[in-house]
């Protein structure tokens, strides 16, 4: 927790000349911030109501390093008021009431106050609560910062009461724009009061920022702490360019926007399956590889491949469903990197395998009529009747053996009463299924014959 008005002057804030790079650099005003310019052009509402001093509550949602907590910073500064910052990862919420609690004291003699809380979201909704009646009544001002989505985690009566602003991942050229002015700044500032590089009179050779920006993800902070490293390691070998090769060296690992329990993941997924729908194999391709490269769990992947099999392909190219069993099987037993593979290959086939519904529509149809209509008994011919009482009863009265049927197809009735005119699965004219289609229509016809 931090009790303080931003101060982010170097020359009268000494520890933060020990600061890392993006900390350094944090933007101090609108006219420094990089991106977001949905929200923050001239004339966008959030730059109208920190411009009009609006005070109402504010939600920042977006993904890491896009600024959420720098701007909390920029309008406590320009509306001086008292900034108070949380961490929901590292704060209770007891610790929170008592600051609010002084800071509803504080107001009356006309002091404002800021209560930023990022990772808004780990509160639990019952926690959530116990913001409502300082906002509401203007006690505090609460500006929270979350990566998830608000309508999923923060409550929904707190959520009426603020205003909700996405923010997005930065664009490579505003990447780009910002570390050319991080690697210049200080060029011409007295010692101790440099905030970027530029004392360090390096220059980047052409695509090595390019390079640290691609591999950011949107992700200003890490493009920051990216070049850092790659000037660090250029002036510690005598040298005055940061090369390519050095970037991708200071790099190391993408950095890939991904959570596993959060939004990311439904995305990704979604993208996944739908892409597979679409028999697009080129895209089904990247998005299993943005998963498993970004760390969600193989076996997921897996199950929710041989959903794809049974849910898209079905009896349409019914071997499907065998081959994503053995892609699964083979993650299981090889592991990573190794067992990807079977799920490539899986997700390739898949993709460009015929496509059909059919049996996931007739199974859901089959699962509305269950829940709308009455449970009728089993008809009686269809019962076993192991028991002489049951023999008395007329189970298994005039059941007809199929196999002792011409065309092994009986005219009798397998439905109960209420459901017997249903017609649940409907083969399309994809793959194998055309195939059963013309089955349907022989048996169609030899049950019509017979009755």
């Amino acid at each position: 927790m931090s009790l303080f008005t931003p101060n982010l002057d170097p020359s009268t804030n000494p520890s933060l000349q020990r600061a890392p790079l993006a900390e350094r650099m944090r933007p101090r005003s609108l006219d420094e911030f990089f991106g977001q310019t949905h929200l923050l052009a001239p004339g966008k509402p959030l730059r109208q109501q920190i411009e009009n001093d609006d005070a109402a509550s504010l939600i920042f949602w977006g993904p890491p390093g896009v600024g959420k907590t720098t701007l909390a910073k920029i309008i406590a500064n320009l509306t001086s008021a008292t900034f108070i910052e949380f961490s929901a990862v590292l704060s209770g919420i007891k610790e929170i009431k008592q600051v609010m609690v002084d800071a509803e004291k504080a107001a009356t003699y006309g002091s404002r106050t800021i209560l930023f809380v990022d990772e808004i979201h780990r509160f639990n909704k019952a926690q959530q609560d116990a913001f409502l009646p300082y906002v509401e009544r203007g006690s505090i001002r609460l500006i929270g910062a979350t990566t998830e989505n608000p309508s999923f985690e923060i409550n929904a009566a707190l959520l009426s009461r603020c205003r909700v602003y996405t923010l997005r991942a930065l664009e490579q050229p505003e990447i780009i724009a910002l570390l050319h002015r991080a690697l210049a700044d200080g060029a011409d500032s007295p010692p101790g009061q440099a905030r970027g590089l530029g004392a360090l009179n390096l220059t980047a050779e052409e695509g090595s920022l390019e390079t640290i920006a691609s591999y950011s993800s949107g992700d200003a902070r890490n493009a920051l702490n990216a070049l850092e490293v790659a000037a660090k390691l250029t002036e510690g070998r005598g040298e005055k360019i940061i090369t390519v090769a050095i970037a991708a060296e200071a790099l190391q690992q993408r950095v890939l926007l991904y959570d596993k329990k959060g939004e990311q993941h439904y995305d990704i997924i979604s993208a996944l399956h739908k892409s597979v729908r679409n028999s697009d194999p080129d895209a089904a391709l990247y998005w299993l590889g943005r998963m498993l490269a970004a760390g969600e769990d193989a076996m997921y992947v897996a199950r929710r491949i041989v959903r794809m099999a049974v849910e898209d392909i079905g009896l349409a190219a019914p071997e499907a469903l065998n081959l994503c069993l053995s892609a699964r099987d083979a993650m299981h037993f090889l592991g990573s990197p190794e067992g990807e593979l079977a799920l490539a290959q899986a997700v390739v086939y898949l993709a460009l395998a015929p496509k059909s519904n059919a049996v996931y529509t007739a199974y859901g149809a089959v699962l509305a009529d269950i829940e709308s209509h009455p449970a009728e008994p089993v008809p009686l011919h269809l019962r076993n009747a192991p028991t002489k009482l049951m023999k008395e009863l007329d189970y298994g009265k005039n059941y007809q053996y199929a196999h002792d049927i011409e065309g092994k197809v009986a005219a009798m009735q397998c439905l109960p009463d209420n459901l017997a005119t249903r017609r649940y699965y409907h083969p399309t004219q994809e793959g194998r299924e055309k195939l059963l289609a013309q089955r349907m229509a022989e048996i169609a016809k030899l049950r019509n014959a017979k009755s």
